[in-house]
């Protein structure tokens, strides 16, 4: 009776996907822990955090692809919704507008077109598979750029800028020509002068910091010098585990969410680096798997789209952290601090699950 159970309970969850975030989620502990000041209260809401996230996934994991096909709209609207409503509503906090009250708690809708923007996609593409033309990804490139707009004047360009990207991997799956994506490509770049006056000045001083943290080490490039002084000082083996001298010191800002990798990076140096990326590498190799045998397109377009989105994720967080892009408040996937975000990748995660074991039902 109870091995029938725990069949019924974990039929729909893939295992080495399982086993690759557990390790993920239990490293993120760890070094919350240590980044935290030895906080059990951080360490513990971070629990709560996982357990509510893990409660997605496999909810979402044992809904059949078809279903979630259902949802892409009603998400998309309510998105959309939500966005309009942090417009007009939305609390004001260091002067960005992007959380919105709902009684008994507050959200963040950006994080609500991560997933809402590719589903909605991959619906309109799966919807016109057999008569696609060109108007079709201009209608896609409508529906990623409504929202990105609404997020970009909150202002998150870190969020308007994941959801771009989950926009046009789904655009790209879909069939979108390479001679579209260069002449994009080409427009982007000619456009760059007109949207370096659309930033505001915070923006723009973030991509000066980019090519020169020394101008202001003490305001707009302090992150960044502490955030290298402390990945280098690692070494190769780090200075193990409670002993990092930026994040216990408190040079080392937003040490809990966007910066928590430096913290790993002091602590445990190259060779845990490599651990970490190894283990970031398989996750994204395994989603690629499950793309390349997804059995409809929507299934190939979402699952491509959650496997590349939590790669840029991962590329933009560390080298934000690292010096090679701007900061823009990219959390760490499944290592940093949140609730929000987490609960975002593991819904990610358990679309990934229901494709692959759905199908793996329907071939059995």
């Amino acid at each position: 009776m109870i091995n029938r159970l725990i069949v019924l309970l974990t039929r729909h969850l893939d295992p080495f996907l399982l086993a690759v975030v557990g390790m993920l989620l239990s490293i993120g502990l760890v070094v919350l822990f240590s980044a935290s000041g030895e906080s059990f209260g951080r360490v513990g809401g971070q629990l709560i955090n996982i357990a509510v996230a893990a409660a997605v996934l496999w909810a979402i994991a044992n809904v059949a692809p078809q279903h979630l096909l259902r949802l892409a709209l009603p998400v998309y609207i309510l998105g959309l919704v939500l966005l309009i409503g942090v417009a007009l509503f939305g609390e004001v906090s260091n002067g960005a507008r992007r959380w919105l009250h709902l009684g008994v708690t507050r959200i963040q809708p950006s994080e609500i077109m991560k997933i809402g923007v590719p589903l909605m996609l991959a619906w309109y593409f799966d919807r016109y598979e057999a008569i696609l033309k060109f108007r079709d990804f201009i209608v896609g490139g409508v529906l990623v750029a409504v929202p990105v707009l609404l997020i970009a004047r909150q202002p998150d360009l870190g969020t308007a800028l994941l959801v771009t990207a989950a926009g046009f991997y789904v655009l790209f799956l879909a069939g979108l020509s390479w001679k579209v994506m260069v002449a994009l490509g080409v427009a982007a770049a000619a456009s760059m002068p007109l949207l370096w006056g659309m930033l505001h000045d915070y923006q723009r001083q973030r991509v000066r910091t980019l090519l020169d943290p020394s101008q202001d080490p003490l305001g707009t490039g302090y992150h960044t010098i502490q955030s290298t002084i402390a990945m280098g000082s690692g070494g190769v083996f780090g200075k193990g585990w409670l002993n990092g001298t930026q994040a216990r010191l408190d040079f080392l800002p937003e040490r809990t969410t966007d910066f928590v990798f430096a913290v790993y990076a002091e602590e445990f140096g190259l060779f845990g680096n490599l651990i970490l990326l190894t283990l970031f590498l398989l996750l994204i190799g395994r989603g690629l798997y499950i793309t390349g045998n997804a059995s409809t397109l929507f299934s190939r377009l979402m699952a491509g789209a959650v496997t590349m989105t939590f790669f840029t994720y991962a590329f933009v967080n560390m080298g934000m952290v690292s010096g090679i892009l701007p900061v823009v408040g990219v959390p760490l996937p499944l290592i940093s601090y949140g609730g929000t975000s987490l609960v975002t990748i593991l819904f990610g995660i358990g679309i990934l699950m229901s494709i692959h074991t759905h199908k793996r039902l329907v071939q059995q």
